[in-house]
């Protein structure tokens, strides 16, 4: 596949963890010909601490205000970023993300999520401890739909393939 160079500010990756955002956002950089940021490193960059040992010290309303500074602050200038699953508590930081290029929203399916973190356990959620995966799932999922340019199934998919499907979606004329 030849590399496409389009002319998009940004391109924003929306969804719950597990849902491919990292990986499809480094494959869909390289096919659009933008740079790739993955806000949870951000997070971490900025905060000198892991995603997991911030909610672990501060909790995780700490955890969503650090990522809210970071995206209001960083650079959105032609790049695919790789959001954290709660950016979408975020009015500020969804409007900006919104006026910078198409948010697209990874959805994939409870179950395949829940495998997928499995995998990982430690990736940090940015949720109150008593509420369980399919309560954040539930929670999460309209605010995700809300926000969305597009949705793109990312559950029986290779990365390649979402990140083709993205591309496809957003090379279609409005």
């Amino acid at each position: 596949m030849s590399q496409t160079r389009l002319n998009l500010g940004t391109i924003s990756l929306i969804g719950m963890p597990g849902a491919g955002k990292s990986t499809v956002g480094v494959l869909l950089a390289k096919l659009v010909g933008l740079q790739f940021r993955d806000t949870d490193l951000d997070i971490q960059v900025h905060a000198g601490a892991t995603l997991q040992d911030i909610l672990e010290r501060e909790g995780h309303l700490k955890l969503r205000q650090l990522e809210q500074q970071v995206l209001l602050d960083i650079s959105l200038d032609r790049a695919v970023i790789s959001t954290g699953g709660s950016v979408v508590y975020s009015e500020a930081v969804m409007q900006r993300l919104r006026a910078a290029g198409p948010v697209v929203y990874l959805q994939a399916d409870q179950d395949t999520l829940e495998q997928r973190i499995a995998a990982a356990p430690l990736r940090g959620m940015a949720s109150s401890a008593d509420h369980s995966f399919s309560d954040i799932f539930a929670e999460r999922t309209p605010l995700y739909q809300r926000y969305a340019d597009y949705i793109v199934n990312s559950t029986e998919r290779s990365a390649d393939q979402v990140a083709f499907d993205i591309l496809t979606l957003i090379q279609q004329p409005a």
